[in-house]
């Protein structure tokens, strides 16, 4: 029976029902993997965003790391057909072609594959780890193997985070979906730096369990590969092979003086410091680094 009272609180009904409609959480929407083979995590929209052309050196440039590469394609190729793989944490020395050393696993994979499950490579930065759990949620909609892939992972301080990267890793309820593999890279082989780790032993009521907690996360990723400084020779080799790669004629005995003066002036010998003396080489000698 529609009395005047009853009238009269329709549209106040109407108007809650409408501001609860609107705090309410957006349902993710559906994800289109097949839109790209890259792909970079925005948390504060939940979108997946592509990348039509990712920044990475060819497989075969990679020197100083044979053996690094091998492992980590043949774990990564092993996931992409559907079998066991583990998680992989790359640490060590910086410019040694960690992050590089992931694309180009991921390029290489997926050239090998003929076009049969191809891998997808998610990216998602560091500040972003506390929003894994919803990336994750989408990741469970598609069939495609996906890659996900945070470079340059540490924490500091009180940062928490790690302890909901531990649950996805192996721990949780869910874990991580079956079509879902974690690359990581870090400096840190324990990804928290030892003065932290100190001063949990110091304070802590129980040192030794609070400094297992921070330490067992490095424990998750199953496979650890370890890149450190590179000798003169590996760094040579590096520089020569960009040059004949990229079709920069100049003799061998200047491009080593040249490449030797520019990493001392840099400090240190690296794969990035290589790329470096290339790109300024190729700029003085006007020509692009195009493949």
């Amino acid at each position: 029976m529609n009395s005047p009272e009853n009238q009269s609180l329709t549209p106040l009904l109407q108007r809650i029902a409408e501001a609860l409609e609107r705090l309410a959480p957006v349902a993710p929407s559906a994800i289109d993997l097949d839109a790209a083979d890259a792909f970079i995590w925005h948390p504060e929209s939940d979108r997946l965003e592509p990348v039509l052309h990712i920044n990475r050196v060819d497989f075969a440039l990679l020197q100083g790391i044979e053996r690094q590469a091998e492992t980590l394609f043949e774990n990564t190729r092993r996931f992409a057909e559907g079998l066991p793989a583990n998680n992989a944490l790359l640490w060590g020395s910086r410019g040694m072609g960690k992050s590089s050393l992931v694309k180009a696993v991921h390029a290489r994979v997926n050239e090998a594959g003929n076009g049969k499950g191809r891998l997808v490579l998610v990216e998602i930065h560091r500040e972003d780890i506390p929003s894994l759990p919803r990336l994750l949620q989408l990741l469970r909609q598609t069939d495609r193997p996906c890659v996900l892939f945070c470079d340059d992972l540490s924490f500091d301080g009180e940062d928490a985070s790690y302890k909901s990267l531990k649950a996805v890793l192996e721990g949780g309820i869910e874990g991580r979906p079956a079509n879902v593999i974690f690359y990581a890279t870090s400096n840190r082989r324990h990804l928290m730096p030892r003065d932290m780790i100190e001063n949990e032993r110091s304070t802590a009521i129980h040192a030794s369990e609070a400094v297992e907690e921070k330490v067992s996360l490095s424990d998750r990723f199953g496979l650890w590969l370890g890149f450190h400084n590179c000798d003169q020779d590996t760094y040579f080799a590096m520089i020569e092979g960009y040059a004949e790669r990229y079709g920069l004629a100049i003799p061998k005995d200047q491009l080593r003086a040249e490449a030797k003066e520019w990493g001392v002036t840099r400090g240190g010998r690296s794969g990035r410091v290589a790329w470096q003396y290339i790109q300024d080489l190729a700029g003085r000698l006007g020509k692009r680094l195009e493949d």
